[in-house]
């Protein structure tokens, strides 16, 4: 773990890897929750960082994180999201074949999987979504859509990902959900957040 100033009120925290990123960002919830971290404004997750902004004393902070000790991460016990999907994605036969199955397997396969939000970004509801195992990481498209419609769920690298709106992107498209993911009306706005557990249900199988 390597902490850095950022500007006067802020601390990025550079982890490993995405496992690690993981579990300190749950360390960080779970202490703020107990009343056990000091004032900060902002906890923003990424791939392999955690954004600590509008901390008070940065430089206090970053000693005491030094300290820290913490486990695998296994996502908040009570905030577990169901996503229907179909799983009739017109790239379903390209990740079938490079996962080396028949077309119909790759529903079972996925759905199959325990996700969690590892981080979010890209558009306003997108979460990356972590939880295959690393053998059925995909590449991206080799040139990107110029436009998927939301609801769309992919595949690239090692995430799982639903496109909240209609946008361009890359990703290997294997299905689609009606579940809105991005709502400004709602309560939170956002449907997944970072540490929330994501279960796919097939439909139609």
């Amino acid at each position: 773990m390597r902490v850095l100033p950022v500007g006067d009120r802020a601390l990025l925290v550079e982890l490993a890897d995405g496992e690690e990123a993981g579990a300190f960002h749950a360390e960080v919830l779970r202490r703020r929750a107990a009343g056990g971290l000091p004032a900060v404004t902002d906890i923003v997750p990424a791939a392999r960082t955690v954004l600590l902004d509008g901390v008070a004393d940065p430089g206090r902070l970053a000693v005491e994180l030094a300290g820290w000790t913490f486990g695998p991460s296994r996502g908040r016990e009570a905030a577990v999201v169901e996503v229907p999907v179909r799983y009739d994605g017109p790239d379903l036969p390209r990740v079938a074949a490079l996962w080396g199955v028949a077309a119909e397997e790759v529903a079972a396969i996925h759905s199959a999987a325990g996700f969690r939000v590892a981080f979010c970004g890209f558009a306003p509801g997108f979460g990356y979504l972590t939880g295959l195992p690393e053998r059925y990481a995909v590449p991206r498209r080799a040139t990107p859509r110029t436009s998927v419609p939301a609801g769309a769920l992919g595949l690239a690298g090692p995430y799982t990902g639903i496109y909240p709106r209609s946008s361009p992107g890359g990703w290997q498209l294997i299905g689609r959900t009606d579940l809105r993911l991005w709502d400004p009306e709602r309560d939170p706005a956002t449907l997944l957040s970072p540490g929330v557990r994501v279960r796919f249900v097939p439909e139609g199988l």
